[in-house]
């Protein structure tokens, strides 16, 4: 940069936080002072992920309505269970699975990130700068990996649960993921999926392929749509043959699927 230039402008706005994201984050009261919390919230230049830090100070989260997630992140789900977040980009879900008494929660995530927020809004983001962030204010005992999820196998362990939300759609090959999340399994363990979904009419067995950037402007990461029986067939060609649907809307003009995928019995 030459001396005297100003800040990078972003290449389109960064969203503002909306009032949806913010009733998510009290699921997760951190309870914070003012002073650290302001000082967390202005410490990252971007947040994907909206935390309720303290009274009124949540971060600018720029995710969109993931109160459609929340059905599946009930207690009864994570007490005294080993979890597997992958993507967790602020970790979230990590730190909510840690709160529900989840007994061992890992978050991977590969920091892919870092090229899709440059490219989309012109912002240079450290990598889990958000989640370490929040992982300090609760004194979390979350263990973060920074790692591509196809490579999960190499932590050596099984999970009872792994979250994959906002992933499958991202990755070239979503039959080696839920393959490799299948394998990363405990028995009886289940793969609670969040991805983007499909307007094909139900129980077409296809997925859809989309074109960089035709979802997200600038977003070369964004390759496929689910629609439910797609979205089952895929999980059958890995032995995840009990397939449960939770949902399918439209969030914020997208699709979105969300379902659980265990072993069949």
């Amino acid at each position: 940069m030459n001396a005297g230039a100003g800040p990078l402008e972003p290449l389109e706005p960064i969203p503002e936080t909306s009032e949806a994201e913010r009733m998510v984050a009290d699921e997760l009261p951190i309870g914070s002072t003012v002073e650290r919390a302001e000082r967390v919230r202005d410490s990252v230049p971007l947040w994907f992920h909206t935390f309720a830090l303290a009274p009124g100070i949540y971060t600018p989260g720029i995710a969109r309505d993931h109160g459609y997630r929340l059905p599946v992140m009930t207690a009864d789900r994570f007490a005294g269970r080993s979890v597997l977040d992958i993507g967790a980009f602020d970790g979230f879900y990590s730190f909510l699975a840690e709160a529900r008494q989840a007994r061992r929660v890992v978050a991977v995530d590969n920091e892919q990130y870092i090229d899709w927020v440059r490219a989309r809004f012109g912002v240079t983001l450290a990598g889990s700068a958000g989640f370490r962030a929040i992982a300090d204010l609760l004194a979390s005992q979350v263990q973060y990996q920074r790692m591509d999820a196809l490579d999960v196998r190499e932590l050596g362990e099984r999970f009872d649960v792994v979250l994959c939300f906002g992933v499958l759609h991202r990755v070239t090959d979503p039959i080696t993921l839920l393959r490799t999340l299948a394998d990363v399994l405990a028995s009886g363990g289940e793969v609670v999926v969040e991805t983007y979904g499909s307007h094909l009419p139900a129980g077409v067995p296809a997925i859809e392929v989309h074109q960089p950037g035709a979802v997200n402007s600038r977003d070369d990461f964004f390759y496929w749509g689910f629609p439910a029986e797609g979205l089952r067939r895929l999980a059958r060609s890995v032995g995840l043959g009990e397939v449960t649907v939770i949902d399918e809307r439209d969030v914020d003009g997208h699709p979105r699927i969300l379902a659980t995928l265990r072993a069949a019995r």
